[in-house]
This record gives C-alpha cells, sequence and structure tokens, in this order.
C-alpha cells in the first residue's frame, strides 16, 4: 500500500479526540450576548465595546486558555490583532479548502503543505498552475517558502500546545490562527466553522447564506428519516495494530448513524471520538450487522481479507453489505470524505440515508462512499 500517513494523522485526530474539552470560561457575559455561532462550540465571533472579536475557546485537544483576536484594518500582534479582510493566506488542513473554495476565495490561498492531497478539482488548478506554493509538510513547513508568499496571515491547526511554527510566525510577523474545526462533536458544529473562515476573509454573509443552505439540507434530511420504522444495525470501523478502533456513543460518527435511523451496537457507550476495542469484542456483538459502513482506509473485500482473515466472518462481508470511503479520491489520491465531510454534513446523512433506505432519496447518488466490492 502508497505511504498513507496523512490519512493515518486524520484517523488519529478522530481517536484523540475522544475526551471533552476542559476550556476556561473567561468571556464577559456581554461578548457572549452578541454571538452569532449557533451549532460550534469551539469558536465565537462577537461585539465588544464596538469592535469585533474572533475568539478561538478550543485552539488545540485540553486548551487551557483561549485565543482572542481584534478584527482590525491593520496588524498588531502586541494586541492581538488581525487585519481582515485577509487577501493572501495560508491554510494547512484539506479540511480548509473546501470552506475557502464555498466562500468562492479559492484564490486567495497562496500557499499549502503536502499539495498532493488536496482533492478539489478548482484547488488542484491552482496548485498546477503554481499559484499555490508547496510549503513542504504540515509538521515541518518550509519557513522560507512560507515567508516568500507573503501571507497576511496562516491558519493552522494544532494537536497539542507545543507548535514551533506559531513561535517561529510571532516572531516575524505573521499572524496565525488556529482553526480547531476537528475538536468539534456534532456535524453541524463542525460546518459551521465556515463561519472562522467569513470573518477573516471579509465573507460573512456569504458564509452566514452557505451554511445555511447546509443547514436547511441537513434538516430536511433529518426530517425523511421519521419515515423509517426499521433500524439496520451496523459496525463501523477497523484494526489498527490489532485495536479495532470505533466510534463511541457520544461521537459526530455515531450521531450520524442515530440520525440516519440506524443500530449502531456501540450507542450506548461513552466518549466523544473513538472507542478501542478488541477484534474478539466486536466479533461478539457485531458478527450479524446488518451493514459496516466505514473501514478505514480498506477499499476492496479482497484487501480486507488479506490483512486479517477474520474479517470474512462478518456478515457484511459475507451479504455484500459493507460500505467504503477510501475509494473516492481526488486525481492525486487524497481523500475525498476526510477534506469535503466537516463541511457538508448534509450530503454524509444522505449518504447514510440512501444506504440503508434507498427509496426515500431516489435520485440521490452516494458522495462519499461506496458499496465494497
Amino acid at each position: 500500500m502508497k505511504n498513507k500517513t496523512p490519512y493515518f494523522l486524520a484517523l488519529l485526530l478522530l481517536i484523540l479526540s475522544c475526551k471533552k474539552e476542559k476550556v476556561k470560561k473567561n468571556i464577559p457575559s456581554e461578548t457572549t450576548a452578541a454571538s452569532v455561532i449557533k451549532y460550534a462550540k469551539g469558536f465565537d465571533i462577537v461585539m465588544e465595546n464596538g469592535e469585533k472579536k474572533l475568539i478561538i475557546k478550543s485552539p488545540y485537544k485540553d486548551a487551557e486558555k483561549q485565543f482572542v483576536y481584534t478584527l482590525s484594518n491593520k496588524v498588531d500582534l502586541t494586541k492581538n490583532a488581525i487585519k481582515v479582510p485577509a487577501q493572501r493566506i495560508v491554510v494547512t488542513s484539506t479540511t480548509h479548502v473546501p470552506m475557502v473554495e464555498l466562500l468562492g476565495a479559492e484564490k486567495r490561498i497562496k500557499g499549502y503543505p503536502n499539495t498532493k492531497f488536496v482533492s478539489s478539482k478548482r484547488t488542484r488548478k491552482l496548485i498546477d498552475s503554481g499559484e499555490i506554493k508547496e510549503l513542504g509538510s504540515e509538521q515541518d513547513i518550509n519557513m522560507e517558502m512560507l515567508i516568500s508568499v507573503n501571507p497576511d496571515l496562516v491558519v493552522g491547526f494544532a494537536v497539542n500546545s507545543d507548535h514551533k511554527m506559531h513561535n517561529s510566525l510571532q516572531k516575524i510577523g505573521i499572524p496565525i490562527i488556529y482553526n480547531g474545526a476537528w475538536l468539534e462533536q456534532t456535524p453541524l458544529g463542525r460546518a459551521e466553522w465556515i463561519k472562522f473562515f467569513g470573518v477573516l476573509l471579509g465573507l460573512e454573509k456569504k458564509a452566514d447564506s452557505v451554511f445555511q443552505k447546509i443547514e436547511s439540507e441537513y434538516l430536511k434530511s433529518l426530517k425523511l428519516t421519521e419515515k423509517i420504522e426499521k433500524k439496520p444495525s451496523v459496525i463501523s470501523g477497523s484494526l489498527y495494530k490489532d485495536i479495532w478502533y470505533v466510534p463511541a456513543g457520544e461521537s459526530f460518527v455515531a450521531t450520524y448513524f442515530k440520525e440516519a435511523k440506524y443500530n449502531y451496537i456501540w450507542k450506548g457507550t461513552k466518549g466523544t471520538g473513538s472507542l478501542p476495542l478488541s477484534l474478539e469484542t466486536v466479533l461478539d456483538k457485531g458478527k450479524e450487522a446488518d451493514y459496516w459502513i466505514g473501514t478505514g482506509l480498506f477499499e476492496t473485500k479482497e484487501q480486507l481479507k488479506s490483512a486479517n482473515k477474520n474479517y470474512v466472518n462478518f456478515a457484511p462481508y459475507q451479504k455484500n453489505s459493507i460500505y467504503t470511503m477510501a475509494t473516492k479520491k481526488g486525481a492525486t489520491g487524497g481523500l475525498i470524505y476526510f477534506e469535503l465531510s466537516p463541511v457538508r454534513p448534509d450530503l454524509v446523512l444522505k449518504d447514510m440515508i440512501k444506504i440503508a433506505n434507498p427509496d426515500l432519496l431516489p435520485d440521490y447518488k452516494l458522495t462519499f462512499f461506496e458499496k465494497m466490492k
């Protein structure tokens, strides 16, 4: 198999998000009253004393402090003032790309690490033409190249507080703002981070409009599920180094299963990320499941069988009811699910509904998942 480190990192981020955030609450009550955020818990946009502020409540896992940025017409890092609208930006996660694209602002992206993992055709054209520069890897960004693209700001993400790029950029006067969307525990909460980009790019009305459409489609699909009477059982995940990671019962994946009216085997477990289990436990409880949706990076039944012969003992393997997201890729191999699904939960929910109840969405074709062959 080809090197898939970025995808294992994405899976790792899901595993790391199993504990709820413990963030100090020190925002004045007058600011929280002015919030325009409906679902997301990790950031806020407020007006305080006549100034618009962007508050990052959860910049990384178990953060003990939040970052408050004043949105201004000039940069002043000593006061955490960020110039907006930003015209030249660097983004560092594939999940950032579709949010910027949905705002019609992909031409403002001037640099990205590991550009080969970007799937979007629109942004790939900018990469191929040289308008978006390759910056190395997300763990070791080429600082000289980053400086050369002269960004107004860098949108980063961090697993913890030990992040050398933040300190380096602060020293040379380039603002960096952490995007903590990956820590959100609800589908619409993650999608609402499009408003984060909206306020930084001066496209707030556009961001509000786009999010309202996504929210409307999600809720409309949710309404359809009221017609579902029989709840099929479902399992998810696969083995990684002898541990089977399944979505915990309070995770956003489990939320999709619940809202699409599946009987998720581990729906009663605690945790908002991944739940590590033994193969024996999964076999005992999930062997006769109706569906297996989400198999990690496995694309075919033959790959599953080659990786571990015990996979063939599951009913979905035998009945051809396994659905994988690993086959839907961009031109250079990037997985579309990891890139687009955070901002399009409406399409994920539709996929889930279509798999088990195709008659409810007769004209819809699966976006992220595909029946495993």
